[in-house]
């Protein structure tokens, strides 16, 4: 059996921009639709959204068969709990709040094995190798890692350049929202010097040779977001489309 290929990975290094959507309800069965659906990319939530081990893992294995590349979004930077979710078969995380370079060089070395990193190994017990089906899969795990760091403050903004510059680090999303709050406009994103902001590191994070990603919810963002370099585009959430469509159906039904 050989190790899959990241499909997300490799096509952060081709042309064109790459579309996701945040699934935050921890349903299999919703995670399973909406890769039906044809995006590029579905993230997993589990610093925000109701996801744990578990349910992280189930909708691994429900996205699995529709060739939807997963991204999971953890809670923290702990490097157990990176090795926990590597094992598990995740291949794309993104960490949030990283603001330092020395923090996304702790980060490149938990998602590698020795002698460039620290990732324990037990492949016998774990899925990513498929308890031992994947041929040679700790000599060749570390190719197929994506790691996005998530830069969401000023802090982070004000050391972008080196954070980009790690090895290892193969991305950086601009988190709009905590970034608003971070410059003092909590609750307004869409603020003209937050938007600025997230245009500026989008440019600086390309210029660094890395994949740059943030949110866009509107055309008018997607367009001009895509100007400023970003390669990939979380363009919506599970629950965010819930919401709507139910609001809709009981609006009709109602009057």
């Amino acid at each position: 059996m050989k190790l899959p290929e990241n499909r997300f990975k490799r096509a952060l290094s081709e042309d064109g921009v790459q579309f996701g959507l945040w699934l935050a309800l921890a349903s299999p069965v919703a995670a399973e639709l909406c890769a039906c659906v044809g995006f590029d990319w579905l993230l997993i939530d589990g610093e925000h959204g109701a996801d744990d081990f578990r349910s992280t893992y189930s909708q691994l294995q429900a996205i699995e068969g529709t060739g939807t590349p997963a991204i999971v979004r953890l809670a923290d930077d702990d490097p157990v709990r990176i090795k926990r979710y590597l094992d598990m078969g995740v291949q794309s995380l993104l960490i949030p709040m990283v603001d330092t370079a020395e923090q996304a060089e702790r980060l490149a070395a938990a998602v590698r094995y020795p002698p460039r990193g620290i990732r324990g190994l037990a492949t016998s017990i774990t899925r990513a190798s498929r308890w031992t089906q994947i041929d040679d899969y700790a000599r060749h795990a570390d190719e197929q890692i994506c790691l996005i760091v998530q830069a969401e403050t000023v802090t982070a903004l004000d050391n972008l350049k080196d954070i980009a510059a790690v090895d290892g680090v193969d991305s950086v999303f601009v988190g709009p929202s905590d970034l608003s709050a971070s410059m003092g406009y909590l609750g307004r994103p869409g603020h003209p010097e937050v938007q600025a902001a997230i245009a500026e590191a989008l440019r600086d994070i390309a210029a660094l040779g890395k994949a740059p990603g943030t949110l866009a919810g509107s055309p008018e963002a997607i367009r001009t977001h895509t100007e400023n370099g970003a390669k990939f585009l979380g363009i919506g959430s599970d629950t965010a489309l819930l919401l709507k469509g139910s609001r809709e159906v009981f609006s009709s039904a109602s009057g």
